[in-house]
């Protein structure tokens, strides 16, 4: 076990972990932020997608080795129940979700998408989501909502 402090939505979080644990599991068993799920445990379906300094990756590939003085942020840093960010408020008015397994590695898919290109064309977005995989089949319903933030000229948050 090594000591490890990870920045998860903007909090110093000192764990006690072994430096070859997977993200996915720090995040879910000792932080308590279900958002991320286990899906493939292979990093093909981006069920577990986070953001690391500003890039979308599969926390179930992420070990925590070497994630410290890096940016983590889970979907639970977009907004809440109550007040939903801008790209989870599109993910409801266009009914994206299905089951809602995928939703939150989708979700922060996207947003590093839009805050890294506020305008994506339907192609750009089409390639950028194809690591993330929806078992629904709600993917254009996905793509609609992520084309509305896009041609917002409001806040991503």
């Amino acid at each position: 076990m090594s000591q490890i402090t990870l920045n998860v939505n903007g909090a110093a979080q000192p764990l006690e972990l072994e430096p070859d644990m997977p993200l996915l599991y720090a995040l879910r068993n000792h932080l308590n932020l279900n958002g991320a799920k286990y899906g493939c445990g292979l990093g093909q379906c981006g069920s577990c997608t986070v953001i690391v300094d500003d890039r979308p990756v599969f926390a179930c590939l992420t070990p925590c080795a070497g994630l410290e003085g890096k940016k983590i942020r889970t979907v639970e840093s977009l907004g809440s129940a109550e007040k939903p960010g801008a790209l989870q408020a599109a993910f409801i008015e266009k009914q994206a979700a299905q089951c809602g397994y995928c939703i939150a590695g989708m979700l922060m898919r996207a947003q590093a998408l839009l805050e890294r290109n506020r305008h994506p064309d339907e192609a750009t977005i089409r390639e950028h989501m194809a690591g993330n995989l929806c078992r629904c089949g709600t993917h254009l319903r996905i793509i609609e909502a992520i084309k509305q933030v896009a041609g917002d000229n409001g806040s991503l948050t």
